[in-house]
């Protein structure tokens, strides 16, 4: 038997996307005959996720995340496919599914503006019936990993907008989901408090089991918390797979960076193996681009041949990888 807390198969969603014409008239003519046009959000995604997983859905604007998290939470209904959380179908919004899981977006509040924060979480331990012993514990385990409890007694317009999210994040959290979908949620905070918050969502995890799916621009957010990544261009999955192999998966070659013991750097180039591409020299140091599949033999040729005193083989950064892939989305595994 599967043990797959969330299965999605052949998902597509088409949003249906009013259209007109420049000027007046085809305003008017807007009025009595709309047009419209379907334009394609995500399209035949399928993924499995295991309890416990930490997973980050990474890409370029309009590559369907948040929708996916949106279906996955039940705010939207798929155009196809088929869907299947914790054993519910998501946007029929059943009262013991929507217990189980919760949604943070960095972009919005659930928090009401002119009162404080514990008084919000009193009304939604109310809402979700949490018995008071239950309640008094999750606050106390949310306080203590949150560091804030000078901050629930303020009113929410008078906390900075990290202080803000450490509630929003306990306010999320205060029925015990056994999912949370996290949309941004470090946008606009600056480093120090992303970090904080990194560590209290890595710290949640351990403690609680919880499930997370998260969304970020912020690589930094995806290598500190996910061993595995959805990579999404255009509405599809170019890479589902652990975040240390995405660079072998989609980067075709690797970095040499090479410490020579001469300083006659031009007799060492001219002495360069064929085939390699020379990206950055530094007084003694040098740095090669290689073919991943002609790496090792590369290497050998270098060593036979340069006088080397060090030498690393090295993946392209992170970063890099990807922002070629939102640049030229599935051309660039070629």
């Amino acid at each position: 038997m599967d043990n797959y807390l969330i299965q999605v198969d052949a998902l597509t969603k088409y949003y249906r996307v009013p259209e007109r014409g420049e000027g007046l008239k085809a305003a008017i003519r807007h009025l009595t005959h709309p047009m419209f046009t379907e334009v394609p959000a995500i399209n035949d995604v399928s993924f499995r996720i295991e309890p416990g997983e930490v997973i980050g859905l990474i890409g370029p604007n309009g590559a369907g995340k948040t929708t996916i998290l949106k279906i996955l939470g039940g705010l939207l209904y798929p155009t196809a496919g088929t869907v299947q959380v914790s054993g519910f179908t998501p946007w029929r919004r059943k009262p013991e599914f929507l217990r189980k899981i919760s949604m943070v977006l960095g972009n919005k509040s659930q928090l009401i503006w002119d009162i404080p924060a514990l008084d919000t979480l009193r009304v939604l331990g109310e809402i979700y019936n949490i018995p008071t012993a239950q309640y008094e514990q999750q606050i106390k385990m949310l306080v203590e990993l949150l560091n804030m409890d000078d901050l629930l007694r303020r009113p929410v317009r008078n906390l900075s907008l990290g202080e803000r999210m450490k509630c929003e994040l306990a306010a999320g959290l205060l029925h015990a989901p056994e999912i949370l979908f996290l949309d941004e949620p470090t946008l606009g905070l600056d480093f120090s408090t992303q970090n904080r918050l990194r560590t209290f969502i890595s710290e949640y995890n351990h403690r609680t089991g919880a499930t997370i799916i998260l969304t970020s621009h912020y690589l930094g957010d995806i290598t500190a918390l996910c061993s595995r990544v959805l990579l999404l261009h255009e509405g599809k999955i170019l890479y589902d797979g652990q975040l240390n192999g995405l660079a072998a998966r989609l980067a075709p070659y690797k970095l040499l960076r090479i410490t020579l013991a001469t300083t006659d750097l031009q007799e060492v180039l001219d002495n360069l193996p064929a085939g390699v591409e020379l990206l950055d020299q530094m007084e003694n140091v040098l740095s090669i681009r290689v073919a991943r599949n002609k790496t090792a033999q590369v290497t050998s040729d270098v060593l036979k041949v340069l006088p080397v005193a060090d030498l690393s083989v090295e993946d392209p950064p992170l970063e890099a990888v990807i922002d070629k892939v939102y640049q030229g989305g599935t051309q660039w595994k070629e």
